[in-house]
């Protein structure tokens, strides 16, 4: 004790460094264990809950051998990276010199090397590591182009330029750049690995005054960097074949200077990096920096003289003047590889005069194509299915709804569909709770469809499918929705045999009254009945309640990835799918079916195009239909039909385009998980169409590559485009962008058919400023028919002003008649406004008819859905409107009922006037006539089309009596370039019309 105070004893070190730093030095070794544990585990659950999924959908095979081929890819690369950067160090460590080159940089800088010196065996660790996990993650991700070029097919056509199948440049030789890259990566990496080794050392200062490295370094370095210019020489080797997909400023492939020049000089200077690669080998015996130095100065004059001077120089003084000459043979095999590799080889172009006229006989002889004017407009009708179908309002339909057909009683129907989904996003905020979203609210229930070309009174469509359950012509299927495009992101379903069901099903039951619930029983789902898969979930998904919730019981399923595209997607992760999945009933279950396209880009000589861009219009993006990713490609197949079941969600392949190398080479790759053609059913090939996306790449193809003869094709002088949306702005789009007009899905006759057929259509404008038609296109979309996918082209004449869609759009609202007509719509006092739907273009008559429904909807308040007001119509210069297709379509005809009466002016017929056998035909041909209105007043198409054959045969009855009597009067074209009138005043047509049948059914 000193002055009142004990003098503390002193606490013992070991002590005190247990108690001031020995819990910190062992607290982080333990965080830093959690933390690796936690990302291991959250490896786990992805892989693990990966692994159930593709089992759920009996593919487990894609899951194997993805998982295999990218841990092999891993293991592999990555441990030859690792070993060959710390192969490099150890080298350079165990070869250091005693005594440094120069001093250090810094008086500290000794001690970093001591350090790496004491804790070698970590540092090495840590590198190889780094080495592993970065070449490992690198290779894993190119396990597509492994795949693809282990299991390659030929394609049994050989590139006459290097006498190789075209398998070489679409499997072989993306697989060879990848080795080449991994290549660079692994030699670049050990030298820089060396570099730093030899430097921390000694053994090389290039500060030196003298010697910058030493004798070890120098060895090291000149083998190191001869491997880098072998690794040149081998690129520009490939380089030859890359240039067979190089963009130039015309074409993709070789041009007469990538032939005359490039090539030549790729070949001379891989020459020369194998000889300056030699003299790098060399200078570990000479131990001289001369010779690779001058030969690294030749590499690179070379390179700047052959590579690009010689190019430039023959561009511009020898193809230049006389491009067209040196580039035509060229320009030829761009042209044929590209119809080659699009499909588009078989492409018909036909000229066709797109009359302005028509006669009532050539109309009659298109009568058969007016049921398929689709009225309907399913980018339109979205929210019109959704109020008058919905049934509840956690119900919901898509925005743009899918055009199918099916037949009802003995004729085949284009059908605007639409899939009755939940939406759980749409609850009330009270009855918003883990267990609603995930439990009870777990599928939509039934299909909404109507007839494409008909209309209720009220403007409404005419449904064949309807109601909550459901009722209708489309026959008994399993109505329950549970994968869909709008799907919640996961439900747990199912529960024990006898339990009390908890899934919603409808609201009511089939004669009102409570809710009926439902268990589900499907197979689909993957089982999370046990401890241990509940908990993956519970971590997949960021849910405990998954864990804790008594809803789920040991027969609980969980339902996710459940978008249509998304299965495909992950059930053939080689495919490409279609943006557009429709729904159809087959076999009595709803299915999505997607089509999937094998795609590639390195098909030589074909031209590349954006995927997002060719396939970008007016409806891509909005509400379920997907963008294409930004990739470029020169070769695409619609190889594979792929069927989502929307109750079980399984998953079935089928190939569709057996000849197709790429195809074959996924079949190899992921044997028996795709299915051959002939095991598509009856019922699901008759809903088979062809597909948009697919349809609008080539479409923006052929706006250019139609054309076959170089020297044409070179001056862009007969260059087309598919003209904007007219419709976009009207719909509240900015006037300013440019959007594609969509492609339509129509039942029509092209002139070489002899009856209807389900198309896919779209037309062409000129490449210039003006909008005047220039050509149509039509693709057979019919699965059954034996012309499926082939591509007919109506060239219209150079020297007649066709309006295109935009003209006819903005004729059609100038038009003072359909000005009167929609103005009591767009008052501003109606509380309402016009809404466009699909302009539609069709051959008929020898020319082409444009129709456009008109529907009126709110522009305010709860409920509001568009409705069919008018029909809107252009023939040549004409244009009308009538509150059905006939009406408008009698009108910009002028079409009428012979009444018998001769018109003045006309000739006297002879004494023998027709007999009692011509007067009963044109009486029966008027019956059949008054029968088809009835008809088409009812909706009744089949009854319509019946009555115009029976009156058909009964005029060319009375031809033929009317003849054997006397001359008959021809009948005259008439004019179609009269106004289309006001609603109260409909134009008359003229007496002197001969008699014909009604041109349309009704509206």
């Amino acid at each position: 004790m000193s002055d009142g105070v004990y003098d503390m004893p002193e606490e013992p070190p070991a002590r005190r460094s247990r108690r001031t730093g020995g819990r910190p030095r062992a607290l982080l070794p333990t965080i830093a264990t959690l933390i690796v544990l936690l990302i291991l585990f959250s490896v786990f659950t992805d892989v693990w809950t990966q692994r159930l999924w593709y089992r759920s959908v009996d593919l487990g095979s894609v899951f194997s051998t993805v998982l295999g081929t990218r841990v092999l890819l891993f293991v592999i690369v990555g441990l030859l990276m690792a070993a060959a950067v710390v192969a490099n160090i150890i080298v350079a460590f165990r070869t250091r010199p005693r005594v440094a080159l120069a001093p250090s940089p810094s008086p500290g800088f000794e001690r970093y090397g001591d350090l790496l010196q004491q804790h070698g065996k970590i540092a090495v660790g840590v590198v190889a590591t780094l080495m592993l996990v970065f070449g490992g993650s690198a290779a894993s991700g190119e396990w597509k182009v492994f795949l693809a070029w282990k299991n390659r097919t030929p394609f049994g056509v050989t590139d006459k330029h290097f006498n190789k199948d075209i398998a070489f440049f679409v499997f072989d030789y993306p697989w060879l750049r990848v080795l080449l890259g991994f290549g660079y990566s692994i030699v670049l990496l050990s030298l820089v690995a060396a570099i730093i080794t030899h430097y921390l050392y000694g053994g090389f200062r290039p500060s030196a005054k003298g010697q910058k490295a030493s004798g070890a370094a120098q060895v090291q370095f000149s083998v190191l960097l001869g491997l880098l210019v072998l690794l040149k020489a081998f690129s520009y080797w490939l380089d030859r074949f890359g240039l067979t997909t190089s963009d130039s400023r015309l074409f993709t492939g070789i041009s007469y200077t990538g032939d005359n020049a490039v090539l030549p000089s790729k070949e001379i200077l891989a020459v020369i990096a194998v000889l300056c690669a030699c003299l790098f080998f060399a200078n570990v015996v000479r131990r001289t920096w001369l010779l690779p130095g001058v030969g690294t100065v030749v590499l690179i004059l070379s390179a700047i003289l052959l590579g690009a001077l010689w190019p430039a120089a023959l561009q511009q003084l020898r193809v230049r003047p006389s491009e067209p000459v040196k580039e035509g043979p060229y320009i030829t095999k761009n042209i044929e590889a590209t119809r080659d590799a699009y499909g588009l080889a078989g492409t018909e172009v036909t000229d066709y005069q797109a009359k302005t006229t028509a006669t009532p006989t050539e109309l009659l002889q298109d009568t058969e194509v007016l049921p398929g004017i689709r009225l309907i407009d399913p980018s339109v009708v979205g929210p019109t299915f959704e109020q008058l179908q919905q049934v509840r309002g956690f119900y919901s339909f898509p925005t743009d709804l899918d055009v199918d057909r099916y037949k009802i009683g003995d004729k085949v129907n284009d059908t605007v569909i639409a899939v009755r989904e939940v939406q759980v996003d749409r609850l009330p905020a009270g009855q918003r709770n883990w267990n609603n979203d995930h439990t009870v609210y777990t599928h939509g229930y039934g299909v909404v469809a109507a007839n494409g070309n008909q209309r209720a009174a009220d403007g409404t469509p005419v449904f064949t499918e309807k109601d909550l359950p459901p009722t209708g012509q489309l026959g008994d299927y399993e109505p329950r929705i549970y994968f869909g495009e709008q799907s919640p992101d996961y439900s747990i379903v199912g529960g024990p045999e006898g339990g009390q069901p908890v899934e919603l099903d409808t609201p009511e039951g089939k004669t009102g009254g409570d809710p009926t619930l439902n268990t589900y029983h499907g197979k689909g789902g993957v089982s999370i009945g046990s401890f241990g898969n509940r908990l993956l979930y519970a971590t997949k998904f960021r849910d405990a309640n998954i864990l804790l919730s008594s809803r789920v019981n040991p027969d609980s399923k969980i339902l996710y990835d459940r978008t249509p595209r998304e299965r495909v997607e992950k059930a053939a992760p080689w495919l490409t799918p279609d943006g557009d999945p429709y729904p159809a009933i087959v076999d009595g279950q709803v299915v999505w079916i997607v089509d999937g396209y094998t795609t590639s880009d390195n098909y030589p000589y074909s031209e590349k195009v954006a995927l997002d861009v060719s396939t970008r219009d007016t409806t891509t993006g909005r509400g379920t239909i997907a963008q294409q990713p930004s990739e470029k490609i020169n070769y695409i197949r619609n190889s594979v039909k792929a069927v989502v079941n929307a109750y079980d969600g399984s998953v079935e392949l089928y190939a569709w385009d057996e000849s197709d190398p790429v195809l074959k080479t996924w079949m190899k790759a992921f044997p028996g998980t795709v299915k051959p053609k002939s095991a598509i059913s009856p019922d699901l090939m008759a809903h088979l169409r062809y597909p948009e996306d697919m349809f609008k790449v080539q479409r923006d193809l052929l706006a250019k590559y139609h054309v076959t003869d170089a020297g044409t094709w070179y001056q862009n002088s007969d260059l087309w485009r598919v003209p904007d949306d007219p419709t976009a702005v009207s719909s509240g789009g900015d006037s300013s962008t440019h959007i594609s007009q969509p492609p339509f899905y129509l039942s029509l006759r092209m002139p070489d058919q002899t009856e209807p057929k389900f198309s896919l259509t779209s037309v062409y404008v000129p490449n210039a400023e003006r909008e005047n038609l220039t050509a149509f296109m039509a693709v057979d979309s019919e699965a059954t028919s034996p012309d499926y996918g082939k591509f007919r082209i109506l060239r219209l004449p150079g020297n007649l002003q066709i309006p295109g869609p935009g003209q006819v759009y903005n004729k059609f609202q100038t038009d003072e008649g359909i000005r009167q007509a929609l103005l009591p719509i767009n008052q501003p006092s109606s509380g309402a406004r016009a809404q466009y739907g699909n302009l539609l273009t069709l051959p008929l008559g020898g020319g082409l008819l444009y129709v456009q429904p008109v529907y009126s909807v709110r522009t305010s308040g709860p409920g509001s859905y568009p409705v069919l007001r008018y029909v809107l119509v252009s023939f040549g210069d004409g244009v009308a409107y009538g509150s059905t297709l006939q009406e408008a379509l009698n009108k910009v005809f002028n079409t009428s009922v012979d009444t018998g009466e001769q018109p003045p002016g006309t000739k006297t017929p002879p004494a023998n006037q027709p007999n009692q056998t011509v007067k009963q035909a044109l009486a029966d041909a008027q019956e059949a006539y008054n029968r088809a209105q009835d008809a088409l007043k009812k909706g009744d198409l089949a009854g319509y089309q019946a009555n115009v054959n029976q009156m058909k045969t009964a005029l060319d009855k009375a031809a033929a009596a009317a003849t054997a009597a006397a001359a008959a009067t021809s009948p005259t074209p008439t004019p179609t370039t009269k106004p289309s009138g006001s609603p109260s005043t409909p134009a008359s047509p003229p007496a002197s019309t001969p008699t014909s049948p009604p041109t349309s059914p009704s509206g």
